[in-house]
């Protein structure tokens, strides 16, 4: 859609996660970055003043995505400014009927916008590379398994929604 887009992203726990030491080599603000265990020693070329210990903020990493897509498109079509409206709605997704319903509404929201008659036709959407078979790193096994299978993840994107209702329920 030329307007606007909808992310469904799972954020791994911070037991996940784990920590990262950022190493500055020169001092310098810029850092190499690896995955650690924090009970991991330093190893004898790292200097204790020289290595932190920082969780991963997916805010400040969403930010980055943003202005590196907004430096890009503004240097390609020489534009300046903002090029994303706020405020960005964000919303916890705790409940596997709400999380279902919102992968439908996804799903289908080039038809609610008119872009499409079916979910399928539409080639910039994940609906697709659930069902395909080419390499990627959406985790298709489990979204089809919310669905129960493939089978039910086809059957419920072909039924008729109803989007005004599909809205207040998920309160977007």
């Amino acid at each position: 859609m030329p307007n606007h887009f909808h992310l469904l992203i799972r954020i791994k726990s911070e037991k996940e996660i784990g920590i990262y030491k950022h190493l500055n080599s020169n001092g310098s603000k810029d850092s190499v970055r690896f995955q650690t265990q924090p009970d991991e020693n330093l190893s004898e070329f790292e200097e204790p003043d020289r290595v932190g210990i920082k969780k991963p903020n997916p805010t400040k990493h969403f930010s980055h995505l943003f202005n590196a897509c907004s430096k890009y498109i503004n240097k390609k079509y020489q534009r300046t400014g903002s090029l994303f409206e706020r405020p960005f709605k964000r919303k916890l997704v705790d409940d596997e009927t709400y999380f279902r319903t919102l992968v439908l509404y996804i799903h289908n929201n080039p038809i609610h916008h008119g872009f499409t008659d079916i979910a399928v036709d539409y080639p910039w959407s994940s609906y697709l590379t659930c069902l395909s078979g080419k390499p990627t790193n959406l985790k298709r096994k489990e979204v089809i398994e919310w669905f129960d299978d493939e089978t039910n993840f086809k059957y419920m994107h072909l039924q008729q929604v109803d989007f005004i209702e599909m809205d207040d329920w998920l309160e977007i």
